[in-house]
């Protein structure tokens, strides 16, 4: 285990690699004990199990992916020393042990979600605490950091908006921390890490390549999204087609614009494939407003969502995971075959999860989803596991 505490990325890493099979082990078999009772009886948790779901996945499962990856960069974009171990490892241990009581509290232990909240809510405030040390440090001005630590911030409020629903609150916390979850937290934070890295890494793979990102664009960005965020807070989903047409000619020509028309490596085309789930996620949100507006009725239940959590979030966080282990594990930049299963897979997946909306029994179809999601991702974390418990193989510390 002492590999695993070398650097911030290797820790949450692998934490977030535990945390995405955990999870999604417990939503699958709900799923199944929700469409088949007489396959699989569960205990059903105090709170909505949806609410959970959303919760786990967005504040534990992918917040751990988030850390690793801010606390590693976020010193060399700022060109501050690397952060020591005792200042990252209570991030891993807030985040990791606030999932396992959590789900141990869906499975029957009635404290477990208070202390997982208590123990996530600890490892989110010190390690935006230690990010926002670092910005202030810094002598220049990095807007990549910035505009990263304000959408973590979102989701610190979004996450003590869960605490208020927790404490006995109204459900509208509920309702709040998952769309400050999505929307405040995970979309600005993927388009802010895509900003920077995705032209940066196509630059450098692709002969001939202009990199392309202008800030006027991660500010669009942002205020498009937080737009959306504000609408579907107050319930106006008839009115969110003001945020999401944009957001769809925006993203439409991002893609075009940052697709590398040369030869360029299945590494680097993971990423760009994974963003134009993007285009098809504001289509179905766009679609889903009009119809609202026109005819009342709430078109495509969950799938815009599930666009954007499976196909964008799950695609990019394989392609950009793979890549970074890759790198930092001293081995060749390239898409190892397990990596490219989970990807193929994962897009079968989303498409399998969309088309469940609009189907005869779309709670079936939801609970293979959630399986195929495990079979997809499965070997693809026990290699993740395996890597993060070794050394380097070049030989070089982290």
């Amino acid at each position: 285990m002492q590999h695993v505490l070398q650097a911030p990325h290797r820790m949450m890493f692998f934490i977030g690699a535990g945390n995405v099979l955990l999870a999604m082990a417990w939503w699958a078999a709900w799923l199944v004990s929700a469409r088949w009772p007489e396959v699989l009886q569960m205990v059903q948790p105090a709170q909505y199990a949806g609410w959970l779901h959303a919760i786990v996945m967005q504040y534990q499962v992918l917040a751990s992916f988030v850390f690793g990856f801010l606390l590693t960069v976020f010193p060399r974009w700022m060109g501050l020393p690397d952060l020591p171990r005792v200042r990252y490892v209570p991030v891993g241990i807030g985040v990791f042990g606030g999932q396992i009581a959590t789900l141990c509290g869906v499975l029957g232990w009635a404290p477990g979600i208070v202390v997982g909240l208590a123990m996530t809510l600890a490892g989110w405030t010190w390690g935006l605490v230690l990010l926002a040390s670092l910005v202030l440090r810094e002598r220049g001005t990095t807007w990549h950091a910035r505009s990263a630590l304000a959408a973590l911030t979102l989701g610190w409020i979004g996450l003590c908006a869960w605490a208020m629903f927790i404490a006995g609150g109204s459900p509208m916390w509920a309702f709040a921390s998952i769309k400050l979850g999505t929307f405040g937290f995970l979309l600005p934070m993927y388009l802010t890490v895509a900003h920077r890295m995705f032209p940066f890494f196509a630059g450098n793979a692709v002969q001939g390549y202009t990199p392309w990102r202008p800030l006027w664009l991660l500010a669009a960005f942002f205020g498009l999204v937080l737009l959306h965020l504000v609408l579907e807070l107050f319930h106006a989903y008839a009115w969110s087609w003001a945020a999401d047409l944009p957001l769809l000619v925006l993203t439409t020509y991002v893609c075009w614009r940052w697709w590398p028309r040369g030869r360029a490596p299945g590494i680097l085309l993971v990423l760009f494939l994974g963003l134009a789930w993007l285009p098809v996620t504001f289509a179905l949100y766009f679609a889903q407003s009009v119809a609202y507006l026109l005819t009342g009725v709430y078109m495509l239940g969950r799938a815009p969502a599930h666009a954007l959590f499976i196909g964008f979030f799950g695609s990019v966080l394989v392609a950009m995971v793979t890549r970074v282990t890759q790198g930092h594990s001293g081995r060749p930049l390239v898409m190892p075959p397990v990596a490219w299963f989970a990807f193929a897979a994962l897009q079968l997946v989303a498409i399998l999860r969309i088309a469940a909306e609009v189907t005869d029994d779309p709670m079936r179809w939801q609970a293979i989803a959630a399986l195929g999601w495990l079979i997809a991702l499965g070997p693809w974390v026990v290699r993740l596991g395996r890597i993060y418990l070794a050394p380097r193989i070049d030989g070089k510390p982290g």
